[in-house]
């Protein structure tokens, strides 16, 4: 089969006939998200929506994807998994029916449990040339490794050490499943009901997107369908373009840092990007990042610069309209090989998503003067990632739960921060339920509160953070990492710094120990552990800050009396 070639610009399109054509592909990606919250097996499917969904065209271009999706997904990995496959594949060797996964960190820079499915889409119902594909990423519960989870791991120093890799090749052929492959990935995961569970739900996913697309294709027409997308790219091409348009000219620098990369402990990961605006168009520069860490808290080039530049710019340009090829196209990348955020193919990756929300804010920052209108004080920026893993006394079957933190965002020019949410790098996750939490696992969750005097002050305050206080009901194992610590979030024009986030352990009749990164802290039952997620930054001098807001604050448990009394200088 041969790919069709894009549409020459000079196709014109009916615009009734265009928005009709747009929000059915956009509607196709959104049906299939519902459908795989519905049918997986994992909480971190069904629950912390640790997913994403995406229509491509025949060359792997992103054409439609949910509004909600997770930004670290969808802004190109999906894109780049497909061009994989045409390279290893071929245009001929893609035929109606073929379903390919790949996890591939060479190719996708992530950390081995994002998984990536996809099954091209022909025209003519089914019968012509390949159209696009349609695409489903997912994080699966376990692919092997060294630690129950596979990506748990903030010590690991080898792509090996943290479980199986599956470069491109064929879950099903011409429509028949290939057995051996399935063979393959039960043999790798500890968890193979609830791992093939959820890929038979990405499965179906695949194979219902698919068909409504070559549905659209036959009845709306194939070279009007085509026509359509490559009117919605220039579209939204020229919607960025505009945005750019608007900023100032200049190079805009920022930095910051990371605490450490988990082996190399205390050793700081300086961040130090430069943004140049030049008419139409934006360059963001990498190049004076920490190299390729020991630890891993690296990622793969387009897994992790390119994802991270590409969220970034969106949030710049048009960050309330759908994503899709053309929002990118005004955007150039300097990345030099061997970074942490373009690691090689053996590098450790498991962590590669800690480190990415303090990446995207640094370029943010350095904006702060050019477009301040757009850009808020530093949030929490630290995923908070915990994980209890383990056997259930209940069960006695293995379990592994796996959650992160909701903290504070930053204030902006006009108004106080939001949250507690999770990461700009995160879009619509949710966290799991308690009641589910305690239903499933061997844990109880004793208390989740906002956490008093968390949030910058400024003339507008940051978003606060939490506390969340876990009971141990059941020997067990925790994983933890925290960002950000010695870095916190940063007020802008005089606002005050957000606290950091961190974990504590209380054992009984011990000191609490304090943690940021660990991977296997063996826990017995009557410990309890503290998560404290990070507060935003605040935004203009404390002094200025409106008096019954620091009151209504007082009240609502946000400030306390003595934190409003040495930060705001209020007096009861």
């Amino acid at each position: 089969m041969t790919v069709v070639p894009k549409f020459p610009v000079a196709i014109e399109v009916d615009p009734i006939a265009l928005e009709i054509i747009r929000h059915g592909l956009q509607s196709i990606p959104e049906e299939i998200e519902v459908d795989l919250t519905r049918t997986a097996y994992s909480p971190l499917i069904y629950e912390y929506k640790d997913y994403a969904v995406g229509l491509v065209d025949a060359e792997g271009r992103l054409i439609a994807m949910p509004r909600g999706g997770i930004p670290l997904f969808l802004a190109n990995v999906l894109e780049y998994a497909v061009k994989d496959g045409l390279r290893y594949y071929g245009r001929e060797g893609l035929e109606p029916g073929d379903v390919v996964l790949t996890n591939d960190p060479a190719t996708l820079g992530q950390h081995l449990n994002n998984v990536v499915m996809y099954t091209p889409v022909f025209g003519l119902g089914g019968s012509g040339d390949i159209v696009g594909f349609m695409t489903i990423i997912a994080h699966w519960t376990d692919v092997g490794g060294r630690y129950i989870g596979s990506s748990a791991s903030t010590d690991s120093t080898d792509i090996f050490q943290e479980g199986v890799q599956f470069p491109t090749l064929k879950l099903r052929r011409r429509g028949e499943p290939v057995p051996e492959v399935y063979r393959l990935l039960q043999a790798n995961t500890r968890f193979p009901e609830q791992t093939l569970g959820d890929m038979e739900a990405q499965l179906s996913g695949c194979l219902k997107g698919r068909a409504l697309f070559e549905a659209m294709i036959v009845k709306h027409g194939q070279e009007q369908v085509l026509a359509a997308i490559q009117a919605m790219w220039q579209q939204s091409e020229a919607g960025a373009v505009a945005a750019v348009h608007a900023i100032p000219d200049g190079t805009y620098v920022a930095e910051s840092f990371l605490d450490d990369d988990g082996v190399e402990v205390g050793k700081r990961i300086p961040i130090r990007i430069s943004v140049t605006v030049q008419g139409e168009r934006m360059t963001i520069d990498f190049s004076e990042v920490a190299g390729q860490l020991k630890g891993p808290f690296n990622s793969g080039a387009q897994g992790g610069g390119v994802t991270a530049a590409r969220i970034a710019f969106k949030y710049l340009t048009s960050p309330s309209d759908p994503t899709n090829d053309g929002s990118f196209r005004p955007l150039d990348v300097i990345l030099p090989d061997g970074k942490f955020l373009s690691a090689g193919p053996r590098a450790p990756l498991a962590r590669y998503s800690a480190p990415l929300a303090s990446v995207v804010e640094t370029i943010l920052r350095a904006m702060a003067d050019a477009v301040p209108e757009r850009i808020a004080a530093g949030h929490h920026a630290s995923f908070g990632s915990h994980r209890f893993h383990g056997h259930n006394p209940r069960t006695g079957a293995l379990f592994s739960h796996l959650d992160t933190a909701l903290g504070g965002w930053g204030a902006g020019r006009d108004r106080d921060g939001s949250g507690p949410l999770k990461t700009m790098t995160h879009g619509d996750t949710l966290d799991v339920p308690v009641e589910a939490q305690e239903a499933m696992y061997p844990l109880t969750v004793e208390a989740y509160g906002f956490r008093q005097d968390s949030a910058g002050a400024g003339t507008y305050r940051g978003g606060t953070g939490l506390i969340k206080v876990y009971h141990v009901d059941a020997s067990c194992n925790l994983a933890v990492t925290f960002e950000r610590f010695f870095c916190p979030p940063w007020g802008l024009h005089g606002g005050s710094d957000g606290a950091p986030g961190y974990v504590e352990i209380e054992r009984p009749g011990q000191p609490r120990q304090w943690v940021l990164k660990a991977s296997d802290i063996h826990l017995e039952r009557g410990d309890r552990v503290f998560i404290y997620t990070g507060g935003g930054g605040g935004y203009g001098p404390p002094s200025a800050r409106d008096q019954a807001l620091i009151a209504r604050d007082i009240a609502e448990g946000y400030v306390s009396e003595q934190a409003a009394a040495d930060v705001y200088g209020r007096r009861s």
